[in-house]
């Protein structure tokens, strides 16, 4: 359950809409045999390697290998989160969505959403009454198209200039209270949360204001010249608290869920190879102007594992730009622990440190965009950073020093998912350590399918069969007699049989769905790809087959594994019966 909505909507969905109809509204198809074919929309290409299923009710593209159902095909090309896409679809088929514990009242905040877009305006309104916020954008060399596309606008002074502007009724005033516009004194009295800032708001991925960020600007008064305004000498005035505020935490903005400026990067590219992520608001706005709309930025906080997923869901690379002092370097060091875990074969992190006194606004208005991106491309990769940094203090000439690095890196390169770049990493710690790195397996994790196999095992053949047709799980009725049987897959060939069984009707979309966001992903949609015969019966007649040879495989394997441990230390009276009565199986089939 992907959002608190019950996997059976998820069924019913994928069961209603043609993904076909889906992709074709989008994408141009042409007519191959029992599929359809286009020129991927997600990479250049000269010829159709995207090929969509109407009978599995999937796509895949042999070139780029983008996969999945109508969901995952409306979350990569719209740009949109999971529920989103499910609710788009939803509308297309007259279905609303369920969620865990009743309808999710979405409809419920248009008002939230209204408020907060009338604030915004309202800001932008402001911005040409004010002088020093004008001279404040003319010093950092903001042209007015930027202005315009990042919304920028000013917060005047005073304690309700917008309590008094939209609070006009309590019910608008709740709604301010709600979208944290405003605060509350010692006694109560409500005030503006935002007095003398700039003003930028925050948009989610569909462009919709959610928060707002605001900065105190420098003292427009020229013997105050170049301090800034958080001073203490203006503190009273324009609120206590610091360069930077944020909104708070409300029913729409999650801020460690979020990433400054992500709208206006996908709005200026309709394919984004990169992302760069830097730590304020006018870095990204400056970056913006000055021909580089990749830049980001996390809202004062740390980045997080929801921002990593998020960054690598729009990116395959990702940079990270910090300051070269010790507190960039530990902001750093924090940014790689969250994105270990999400680097997936395909996907890069990269570190960008910054000389001293320097930032990104700075830089990239001294040095221009072509200064910059030479830059970012000396920045240093996550390998070479990693181990940079776990090896500053280690003497790699001494067996001490190889040991600690090797026993710091470990638990790290654990978090790694399976792939290329995890067995690389381990090369390259026994390298300098001398230490062999083991593979290191989950006793907890499932067991899954291998990541390479020239062909078919007999697990692997019985899930693609499965896959093709789901409704064959019907035939296997537990205890499956196999489920002992210690081979790569079978747990999961159980876990595909019982969720088939469970719901009945699923669709082969509807069970690679299920795992979208599961590491046997990627090995199942291989699988699913295996074409069959479209005879039910024949497919029917070898899934049985199969079956009864994957029984055959377990008798097989514990007869010789009782056998073996007969001859060497003998075997208890349970196990001896348990022999006798596998020999007899045997001798009987």
């Amino acid at each position: 359950m992907r959002g608190r909505i019950p996997d059976s909507f998820i069924d019913d969905l994928l069961a209603r809409v043609d993904i076909v109809d889906v992709i074709e509204r989008r994408v141009p198809l042409k007519k191959a045999g029992r599929e359809w074919t286009a020129r991927c929309p997600f990479h250049d290409e000269r010829s159709p390697s995207f090929y969509v299923s109407p009978v599995k009710q999937f796509f895949h593209c042999f070139g780029c290998g983008a996969h999945g159902s109508a969901i995952k095909f409306l979350m990569d090309y719209e740009r949109l989160e999971f529920l989103d896409a499910v609710e788009e679809l939803a509308q297309t088929v007259g279905l609303k969505v369920p969620h865990d514990g009743g309808e999710r009242p979405r409809e419920d905040r248009t008002d939230l959403y209204g408020i907060l877009e009338a604030a915004a305006a309202w800001f932008q309104r402001e911005l040409p009454n004010s002088a020093a916020a004008q001279a404040y954008c003319q010093k950092r060399g903001l042209d007015a198209d930027t202005v315009q596309r990042f919304r920028i606008g000013w917060a005047p002074a005073g304690w309700d200039g917008l309590l008094r502007a939209l609070g006009t009724t309590p019910e608008r005033l709740a709604l301010l209270d709600q979208a944290g516009l405003v605060t509350s004194g010692e006694r109560g009295k409500r005030y503006d949360r935002f007095r003398e800032r700039l003003m930028f708001p925050i948009l989610d991925r569909r462009g919709r204001v959610i928060a707002f960020g605001g900065r105190i600007i420098a003292s427009a008064d020229p013997a105050r010249e170049g301090q800034e305004a958080g001073a203490p000498a203006r503190a009273a005035q324009q609120g206590d608290g610091p360069k930077y505020l944020n909104s708070p935490e409300t029913p729409l903005f999650h801020k460690g869920r979020e990433l400054f400026a992500l709208w206006q990067v996908k709005q200026a590219h309709a394919r984004l190879a990169r992302l760069l992520v830097v730590e304020g608001y006018m870095d990204v706005i400056a970056l913006h102007q000055h021909g580089l709309p990749i830049a980001v930025a996390t809202l004062g906080t740390s980045t997080s594992a929801d921002h990593a997923e998020l960054l690598f869901r729009a990116a395959p690379d990702v940079y990270f730009c910090f300051d070269g002092d010790k507190a960039g370097r530990a902001a750093a060091w924090r940014a790689l622990e969250s994105v270990l875990p999400r680097l997936r074969d395909g996907r890069q992190a990269l570190f960008l440190f910054l000389p001293e006194g320097e930032d990104p606004d700075s830089l990239v208005r001294k040095e221009g965009q072509a200064g910059f991106e030479e830059r970012l491309a000396k920045a240093m990769p996550l390998s070479e950073y990693f181990f940079e940094e776990l090896g500053h203090d280690v003497n790699l000439a001494s067996l001490d020093g190889r040991a600690r690095l090797a026993e710091r890196a470990r638990p790290l390169l654990a978090k790694l998912p399976d792939g290329a770049f995890r067995d690389l990493m381990r090369q390259e710690l026994t390298r300098r350590t001398g230490v062999q790195s083991a593979a290191g397996v989950n006793a907890a994790a499932p067991r899954t399918l291998p990541r390479a196999v020239a062909k078919r095992s007999l697990v692997r053949g019985v899930i693609a069969l499965l896959l093709a047709q789901p409704g064959l799980a019907e035939q296997a009725t537990p205890p499956y007699p196999f489920a002992a049987l210690n081979q790569p897959g079978v747990d999961l060939l159980i876990e595909l049989l019982e969720l088939a069984r469970a719901r009945p009707g699923i669709s082969t979309a509807s069970l690679l769905e299920h795992f979208a966001e599961r590491p046997e992903a990627a090995a199942l949609h291989k699988l699913a790809l295996v074409e069959f015969p479209a005879d039910s019966d024949k497919l029917r007649e070898e899934f049985a087959d199969a079956l009864i040879q994957l029984a055959r495989q377990t008798v097989a394997v514990r007869i010789s594994e009782l056998t073996g441990r007969q001859a060497e230390s003998g075997l208890s009276d349970a196990e001896k019966a348990e022999l006798r009565e596998l020999l007899a199986t045997k001798g009987r089939r």
